[in-house]
This record gives structure tokens, sequence and C-alpha cells, in this order.
């Protein structure tokens, strides 16, 4: 398995979006409101590469996963971090994981944030165990309660 920049000579972002959508497909009917991966196009994608720092994870040809970066004023900020169902649990999310830590302590920036819905315990299991802890709470817009969990960690 290989990490690799998403820059300019990046040209697989059909696939990159098939990725993002099948590793998110489980929360469908599981969240409210949906997942925002269902409003990515290609078109987009390929411009969150640009204004955003991200990886992917492969083998081969094959894309394991994939997460963006986006640096703020505290921390950075890590979403669509995505990992191919078949993948998951062999170190993927691991991999993006440290190359989001290096990444953040290149920019002198002292944690990573991350939003993960509510209803989705595992997950929160899996950033507790990745070193995240939770934050706050918040809702999308629209609703009165929270729809999800605000979790850092600090480097």
């Amino acid at each position: 398995m290989e990490t690799i920049r998403l820059d300019g000579s990046f040209d697989r972002y059909e696939d990159l979006l098939s990725l993002i959508l099948s590793s998110f497909a489980y929360m469908d009917g599981r969240i409210d409101p949906p997942s925002s991966a269902h409003a990515l196009t290609v078109a987009s994608l390929r411009q969150k590469a640009v204004d955003e720092i991200a990886f992917a994870v492969t083998t081969g040809r094959e894309l394991l996963g994939c997460i963006f970066c986006k640096p703020e004023p505290d921390c950075l900020y890590i979403g669509k971090l995505a990992v191919a169902p078949k993948a998951q649990g062999g170190g993927v999310g691991r991999m993006l994981l440290a190359v989001a830590e290096e990444t953040a302590r290149t920019l002198a920036l002292p944690a990573l944030r991350l939003q993960t819905r509510i209803e989705l315990a595992e997950n929160h299991a899996t950033f507790a165990a990745w070193g995240f802890v939770e934050t706050g709470r918040t809702a999308h817009p629209g609703f009165t309660r929270p729809a999800s969990i605000e979790m850092r960690k600090r480097l």
C-alpha cells in the first residue's frame, strides 16, 4: 500500500467518487440529514482537491481510501475520510490519519478536528481509539437537534 498526494497529476476522480460513495453507503437510511457525499460530483471533487490537501491510499491502480484536509487557524480539519469497504480493518484509515498528522505538524497546527454523525456509534469508537475526544455537538441547518459530534486529537 502506498499513500499518494492528490495533486495536478491525479486524474481518477470518477474512481475517487465511487470510493467515497461506496464507503459512505452504510450511512444511507441511518443518518438524517443524508451524507453530503451524495452532493459530490467529479467536478466538485477535483475542485476540493485544489482547495484542500488530499491524499489517497493505493495498491497498484486500486484506490483503497482517501482523506481531505483543510487547514484552520488552530487545527487541521479532516473531511471525507473514506476507506473502501473491502479494505476496512486493514490499516488504510490509520495510514490516512498518519499523513494528516504529518501534514498538521508540517503546518505547525497542534490538532486534528473532524465531525461524525451522532447515529454512527462505531465511528465514535474508532476515532476515540485513534486518540480523538468529543469537543462538541452541532445541528445541521434546519435541524433543532444535534446531528454531528465534533472530535479533536491533540498532536
